[in-house]
């Protein structure tokens, strides 16, 4: 499937077709599916929303949203998956992804941390949390402003956006 016929954003330089390619030949899910492809694009969007208003790392927001689901082995209940996140991209992304060493690290923290419901000091974590949760109405459960870390992704206008997203 073609990334760009899927995006209705501008399409980064960071997220080529040759990562998608990768990305989805390791995928074992549904690529269109809950946890998928699809998905991704709205995290992806949601991140970039809010890293344009906090200053978030908009690099590691972006690689986030293609990367923090991509060891799921169940749409379900699957808490390891974040852990399994982190060692993927540090086994087979390193040479794939234009992140220095600490932006790494930080991407890391992000997907390993992003299903516990907690909030991060880091502005770049907390940012990457949020647009994930954000999409939430896709599986039926609306976005909590006291479960959102950022001042932005708590904002309700950012939350109607995003739902309008989730479920179109």
């Amino acid at each position: 499937q073609d990334f760009t016929t899927n995006n209705p954003m501008d399409i980064s330089p960071l997220i080529t077709q040759d990562l998608l390619d990768f990305l989805k030949t390791h995928y074992q899910l549904n690529w269109l599916g809950l946890h998928g492809f699809q998905h991704w694009v709205r995290v992806r969007e949601n991140g970039l929303r809010l890293a344009s208003l906090n200053g978030a790392n908009q690099k590691v927001v972006e690689y986030f949203a293609f990367t923090h689901d991509i060891q799921r082995r169940s749409d379900g209940w699957d808490p390891n998956h974040g852990p399994r996140a982190c060692k993927f991209i540090r086994e087979h992304l390193i040479g794939r992804l234009d992140l220095t060493a600490p932006e790494i690290d930080l991407l890391c923290i992000a997907t390993t941390g992003h299903t516990h419901g907690k909030c991060h000091e880091d502005i770049t974590v907390s940012t990457c949390w949020d647009s994930d949760r954000l999409d939430l109405m896709r599986a039926g459960i609306r976005p909590h402003p006291k479960r959102l870390c950022t001042t932005q992704g708590r904002d309700p206008q950012m939350i109607e956006w995003a739902i309008q997203r989730s479920v179109d």
